[in-house]
């Protein structure tokens, strides 16, 4: 495989264009004839609606319709699906509209659409709603016990599903070990903050039957098959697109029901309808993710083996299962609890309930980062309870490296390749790890108070193969498609399956098909997000671009190489077995200066003079990549913060990140990626936490007070890596764009902890504001 591109800093080609306001955003886009959707949400986290009179708003100018819940139940808008369905699942029905019940603040319970977006917003106070307040329950364990008020009749005890896995034996273990530390550990809900809120235009053709959706999603081929199921549109006229999204961190995966109403609207109006959330709707409105309530046992021997983790879960769902939620607190959480180590008997059973909050869903690292946490919180325990160094006891318990075959875990997963020893000593030693130590005594006996904190992680990525997924309750195949088109003058066109929100896929992946071609990567152009023009593809989160998306690119063009082949040995009048490509070229074995440039060729598939007749004209293929596992990247993190005495303010000194992702096409990117992510996952240990009060009210709904970290709050990263290829793509690529979150949330707690030491602090529940750590401090001292 060449690799005079793959592998080189490539400046981000989508750019220019980003960064100079010529980027085109839902929002951006007015269309003829356009209305304005906006949503009335309940006030109540629990009510009975009895009764909705929108007559005043009806007659209120410029308001063309208001639909309620039982308005679209008598068009035949269904509930929005579970694309993830485990076994004995209880589904609560998601109407888009609330229909006699509203089960969290911001249930959507009427829509009112205007020929203006103001007209709209302000007609909503014209809609009179009388409820009946309910009981409410917010927290996740607490809605499984008696005397709890219940959601959904489909679920008894709030329980929307009941999972367990484990490998060995725990119990015996934790029985046999020579000490066993329980704790009790929280993993707080956050919520996502895209600097574009969700947005969606719906645009049905009377004529035709056909229906557009232009919305902020992060796979539009997923999206329009489960806008089909709900609003019964036929899938072959049904148009999803969307346009430059900015950001998404998993928060646009779903199919929200705000896009459903404007689609409804827009065939009962025969005319387009835009929706845009407010900021402030946002934070009601847009999944929420992690809220899991944990127990933890681990066992371990006297040297600092660690023999046994064993754990229960409470997983905060929200009001009503998201598309992919019940995926999170299982398979992206429960087998990654072996985490880097090596762990023979791991045991963990999660209870998935509902709750009168937000529904939950995948955001950023998505069960990962909640496995890491726990099982790096866990070695920080035992490191105390033996009195050794957490260093010392990571290095004892290491997973030997194997980078010719898989790891085996005592659970479901085989880790495709792996050096964890590497990206440990080398973050060590980029730290000077023993000089901290000493640097840390001789700070506290000046009255500073130093901490170091470690975190060696290993995170599941490139959400595939179909048949796994499928047999793990995936509704749909997750595959990667691609599309290599090569025009008569040599220029490429890349159909990607994928969709970039922020990834930079519009220069990796050109990156790889320039790479394979020996063309200049302007000559190619990668589109994404539209899916009348690109093949099925399963979209883009769980780090899987690359390795799944991009491989398929790189297997279709190798296809468009072997098919070019064909017709370069005609104009070469040499046998095809004869020709070698190689520096963009086709050329007779041992006579590279009598070759016929890839343009050539190009131009004789659309235009030939010595291809035969029997051989097929154009050039382009495709390719449906289906990897033979997951990958899984790791990594080492090392964070040195200082917390003031007398305020408990946390201050972040140092981040070291060393990251094994396999091979790399853009180190440019990969950068960018560890830095965004580094800074969600300290925001997690630090500030974020979304905040509900005993009546479902959400405390924390506006910027005013939900904390997100600022640049000023961070050092400079400083990032390296080491290498294991994947074997299970022919790129050798890992997931990258999680690893910074998975790790940094970890290390940065483990940090404080550690400089709590002193004090007799073992455990604080994040986020580690400054009032929880100076509490800490003063109730031990």
């Amino acid at each position: 495989m060449a690799t005079q591109i793959i592998g080189s800093t490539v400046k981000r080609r989508e750019d220019p264009r980003l960064i100079t306001g010529a980027g085109r955003y839902t929002d951006n886009m007015t269309l003829p004839r356009m209305a304005y959707l906006t949503i009335l949400r309940s006030p109540h986290a629990h009510a009975r609606i009895k009764k909705i009179d929108a007559t005043k708003a009806k007659k209120h100018p410029g308001v063309l319709a208001v639909f309620t819940g039982e308005d679209l139940k008598a068009g035949g808008v269904n509930p929005i699906p579970v694309g993830w369905v485990l076994p004995d699942i209880k589904i609560g029905p998601h109407l888009p509209l609330a229909v006699g019940t509203v089960r969290y603040v911001g249930d959507g319970v009427a829509a009112v659409v205007a020929t203006d977006r103001y007209i709209a917003r302000d007609a909503l106070d014209w809609i009179d709603v009388e409820y009946e307040p309910l009981p409410v329950v917010v927290d996740g364990e607490k809605a499984t016990q008696a005397g709890a008020p219940q959601l959904h009749s489909e679920a008894p005890n709030n329980v929307a599903y009941y999972w367990k896995i484990g490998g060995g034996d725990a119990d015996k273990a934790l029985a046999e070990a020579d000490g066993v530390i329980k704790q009790r550990i929280l993993n707080q809900r956050l919520i996502p903050n895209a600097m574009e809120t969700r947005a969606a235009i719906a645009d049905y053709q009377t004529a035709s039957g056909d229906l557009t959706l232009y919305n902020t999603n992060q796979n539009p081929h997923i999206i329009r098959l489960l806008l089909a199921l709900t609003i019964g549109q036929p899938e072959h006229k049904l148009r999803v697109v969307a346009p430059d999204v900015g950001g998404g961190f998993g928060s646009k995966i779903y199919l929200y029901a705000d896009e459903v109403v404007a689609c409804f609207a827009s065939k009962q109006l025969g005319r387009p309808v835009k929706w845009v959330e407010e900021r402030m709707e946002n934070y009601i409105a847009t999944i929420h993710g992690r809220d899991h309530v944990s127990d933890v046992e681990v066992g371990y021997k006297r040297d600092g083996t660690i023999t046994a983790l064993k754990v229960k879960t409470w997983a905060n769902q929200g009001a009503y299962l998201s598309v992919f939620a019940p995926l999170i607190p299982t398979f992206l959480y429960g087998p990654m609890l072996q985490g880097v180590y090596n762990l023979p008997n791991v045991f963990v059973e999660v209870w998935g309930t509902y709750s009168n909050t937000t529904p939950v869903d995948a955001y950023r690292g998505a069960g990962r980062p909640e496995a890491t946490y726990l099982v790096e919180r866990c070695v920080d325990l035992v490191a105390n309870a033996l009195k050794m160094d957490p260093a010392d006891v990571r290095r004892k318990n290491l997973i030997p490296p194997f980078r010719d075959s898989a790891f085996q875990t005592c659970m479901a997963y085989a880790y495709d390749s792996g050096d964890y020893s590497a990206h440990f000593e080398k973050a060590l030693k980029m730290a000077d790890y023993a000089k901290l130590r000493k640097e840390q005594e001789a700070s506290r006996k000046q009255g500073k108070y130093i901490g170091i904190g470690l975190c060696s992680y290993v995170e599941i990525t490139g959400a595939a193969p179909a048949q796994v997924a499928a047999s793990l309750g995936a509704a749909a195949a997750l595959v990667e498609s691609a599309l290599v088109r090569v025009h008569p003058t040599g220029k490429v066109q890349v159909m990607t399956g994928s969709h970039a929100h922020g990834q930079g896929h519009e220069t990796t992946f050109a990156q790889i098909v320039a790479d394979q071609l020996g063309i200049a990567i302007e000559d190619v152009q990668v589109m994404h997000g539209d899916t009348d023009q690109i093949p099925f593809g399963a979209g883009t989160y769980g780090s899987r671009s690359q390795a799944v998306g991009g491989a398929a690119v790189y297997v279709a063009t190798q296809r468009v190489i072997e098919k070019a082949k064909k017709m370069a040995a005609h104009m070469l009048e040499a046998g095809e077995a004869d020709v070698v490509f190689e520096g963009g070229q086709y050329f007779v074995k041992g006579v590279p200066s009598k070759g016929v440039k890839f343009a050539e060729v190009a131009l004789e598939a659309h235009w030939p003079r010595k291809v035969p007749a029997d051989v097929e004209l154009g050039l382009e293929a495709t390719a449906v990549f289906n990897p033979s596992n997951f990958t899984f990247p790791s990594g080492t993190h090392v964070a040195v913060v200082e917390v003031d005495a007398d305020t408990g303010k946390v201050d972040l000194k140092r981040y070291i990140a060393v990251d094994d992702v396999g091979k790399v096409i853009n180190p440019m990117i990969v950068d960018g990626q560890v830095h965004g992510g580094i800074a969600q996952g300290v925001g997690q240990a630090l500030w974020e936490g979304a905040v509900y009060d005993e009546n479902g009210q959400l405390l924390t709904g506006s910027m005013m007070d939900y904390a997100l970290p600022v640049a000023s709050y961070l050092p400079s990263f400083e990032t390296a890596r080491t290498e294991t290829p994947s074997p299970v793509n022919p790129l050798g690529a890992k997931g990258a764009g999680e690893m910074g979150t998975v790790a940094s949330t970890a290390a940065v707690a483990n940090a404080v902890i550690d400089a709590l030491k002193p004090f007799g602090v073992k455990h604080i529940d994040m986020p580690l504001t400054p009032e929880k750590v100076w509490r800490a401090m003063r109730e031990r001292k």
